[in-house]
């Protein structure tokens, strides 16, 4: 039951917090684009949320747990949460002001490449038990590497970051899309930090590098 407050809890949080980002800047309710996202965003996650539940509640626990002690990683989390909140300031702000627009079309498929990176992220967690939000080494961890891990070993960053510059793009506004545009460098920043913590700490992970080159994109980085 504990474990379903805090669910239920921030679900509940993290919906206000976003809806309240996005409509108060537009100076209104009647934002189609702010509705649509939110509803990509929350109706997969409740979903989720509820086959973690149900299968894996020791996994949905950790998910639920954002304290880093990595002060690398403390500085990435609040950068990232300044960009987010700019982005979906900015967006309703545009919405209003008519600054920029998206065309319905980049829309659609914007909404459907943050789909496809929610598929992903659950192929993701389903391959890794141990997949935490923060940056650590858990007892009895051990290197996966298979699917996705087999062509990447941050599969999960590379979900994020297609899903995260797709958003302001659904929210309709290229303005937006400026605020989150340094988010794979931040991502970076994050990858660099969270691989030195697994070299040092985790037993096979220097071999595991030699394996699977690349980190983020096949071929590229």
């Amino acid at each position: 039951m504990k474990l379903l407050l805090s669910a239920l809890v921030k679900l509940a949080v993290g919906f206000l917090l976003i809806a309240l980002l996005l409509f108060i800047p537009a100076g209104t309710i009647r934002y189609f684009n702010a509705w649509l996202f939110i509803g990509l965003l929350f109706i997969p996650m409740t979903l989720l949320g509820c086959v973690l539940f149900f299968k894996a509640p020791s996994l949905l626990e950790k998910r639920l747990n954002n304290k880093e002690t990595e002060n690398t990683q403390k500085r990435v989390v609040a950068i990232s949460g300044m960009m987010f909140l700019s982005s979906f300031i900015v967006a309703g702000l545009d919405y209003r002001f008519e600054i920029t627009r998206v065309p319905f079309w980049l829309v659609i498929l914007s909404s459907v490449v943050f789909l496809s990176s929610y598929l992903i992220y659950a192929e993701v967690m389903r391959e890794n038990a141990y997949l935490s939000r923060t940056v650590e080494v858990q007892k009895n961890q051990r290197v996966i590497d298979t699917g996705l891990y087999g062509v990447v070993r941050h599969p999960m960053y590379f979900a994020t970051v297609l899903m995260f510059l797709s958003i302001p793009l659904i929210l309709g506004s290229f303005l937006s899309l400026v605020f989150l545009l340094p988010y794979p460098f931040v991502i970076v920043v994050r990858i660099k930090n969270e691989e030195e913590v697994l070299e040092r700490e985790l037993d096979g992970y220097s071999e595991y590098k030699k394996r699977v080159r690349y980190r983020l994109i096949p071929f590229v980085w």
